[in-house]
């Protein structure tokens, strides 16, 4: 069936929704591909469960005819996804006011060895061998909301030697041989070089990231700021006697007279409020070379450590280029992650981020821009008819304690964990 006769079959959403896709949209010079846009953001949002064109074509008062419309839409379409996302994050720029840039990692479980990106890992939160495939997604966060607006699959050594795999999947050249670093910094280049988005700092979890110095000093190329979680053994050069000394965080913070204590004041989860420590390195701090030879041009960083106010669990450190804000500041910069968390379990449960069925690269990545596009409306226009779990306050990190899979299912539909993570950078 055609475009046209899909377009019509759907409700009016009124000018919020016509408005939105106006604007997202406008970069489909052909009427049918904006049609077909329209109506495969308008099934995500008004689908449940899986989000597959079949299933979605179930949903009425869509005929279940556009299903293959839907199909042909999303894999073989050649449509380009850049302008689509440049779009969305220009939006939310504009209609926010955004504090940080974050990014998750995404774990999708995987059956067979067809699906594009599809390898066998091991998962670090549990020691199992998982089959699934790896993404990264990009946020920009205001308040306690985290956006998606960027997507990167992360491929292995097995796709990057095969060819012939690499031709049916139709994943370009340029993919080949990146690590999880060349992503984020590739990406922080990219906003870098769009004049109307904000420069706000990058929040990152390094603390599992092998990578975490390229990833410092691909950011320091930038001149972007930063506010990074690290491991306790994550090196840095501080000041000696006689020349810089490269020692780990944790190490550094327990020299005499190294650091300055700032007296906090948490809520416990019994709700009582509490005195919370959190110490300060007392000079700045600069990062050894990478593994690239990249030393992030001698670049400023404080150090904060964060006892566990329980004594339970060790401290946690972060760098930051922010050597003139306040202490209280960055740890709120640092909660951004935290959100970006309960936002990728949303993208699971609510916009199918789990459920791409092709096999190909620009398939994937249209699926993934259209799941961003749906979640973001959801957010920007919340109101009656928005579809399942749309609302004020609905999943995207309203608490700054939750974590991945905090979030619950629209109603009637089965709860689905959705694996998220720190920046692992273990791509091989």
């Amino acid at each position: 069936m055609s475009s046209t006769e899909v377009r019509a079959a759907m409700p009016g959403e009124g000018a919020c929704m016509r408005t939105f896709m106006d604007e997202i949209f406008r970069a489909f010079r052909r009427p049918e591909q904006r049609r077909w846009a329209q109506a495969y953001l308008w099934a995500l949002i008004h689908a449940s469960g899986k989000k597959t064109p079949r299933r979605m074509a179930l949903t009425k008062p869509l005929p279940p005819a556009a299903a293959h419309g839907l199909h042909q839409f999303i894999n073989a379409s050649p449509w380009d996804w850049n302008p689509v996302r440049h779009r969305l994050t220009g939006l939310v720029a504009e209609r926010t006011a955004p504090h940080a840039w974050t990014v998750a990692e995404l774990i999708i479980p995987k059956r067979g060895e067809h699906s594009v990106g599809v390898h066998r890992r091991v998962d670090p939160a549990t020691g199992r061998t998982v089959n699934c495939q790896r993404a990264l997604v990009f946020f920009l966060v205001s308040g306690g909301r985290s956006y998606p607006v960027g997507w990167s699959l992360l491929l292995d050594r097995t796709w990057d030697s095969d060819r012939e795999r690499r031709r049916r999947a139709r994943i370009p050249g340029s993919e080949a041989g990146r690590t999880p670093a060349d992503h984020v910094t590739g990406y922080a280049a990219e906003i870098a070089a769009q004049p109307r988005l904000p420069r706000v700092p990058w929040v990152l979890d390094l603390t599992r990231c092998p990578e975490a110095a390229g990833v410092l000093a691909g950011l320091a190329r930038q001149r972007a700021d930063v506010v990074c979680e690290v491991p306790p053994d994550h090196h840095v050069l501080s000041a000696g006697a006689h020349s810089p000394v490269v020692t780990g965080v944790s190490a550094l913070m327990e020299t005499r007279h190294a650091r300055q204590t700032h007296v906090l004041l948490g809520r416990a989860p019994d709700g009582r409020v509490r005195a919370v420590p959190v110490h300060t390195y007392a000079g700045t701090v600069t990062t050894p070379r990478s593994a690239h030879g990249d030393d992030g041009g001698g670049r400023a960083y404080r150090v904060l450590e964060r006892p566990d106010p329980d004594g339970r669990q060790p401290s946690r450190y972060w760098l930051t280029t922010l050597t003139e804000h306040r202490v209280e500041e960055i740890l709120r910069l640092a909660r951004s992650h935290t959100s970006a968390l309960s936002a990728v379990a949303v993208l699971g449960q609510r916009f199918g981020v789990l459920d791409f069925e092709g096999r190909s690269f620009p398939g994937w990545h249209h699926h993934m821009t259209m799941a961003s596009a749906a979640y973001v409306h959801q957010r920007l226009y919340p109101g009656p008819g928005s579809g399942p779990g749309s609302g004020p306050g609905a999943g995207a990190g309203a608490g700054a304690g939750a974590g991945a899979g905090a979030a619950t299912a629209s109603p009637g539909a089965p709860t689905r964990r959705v694996p998220a993570a720190a920046l692992t950078g273990a791509s091989h």
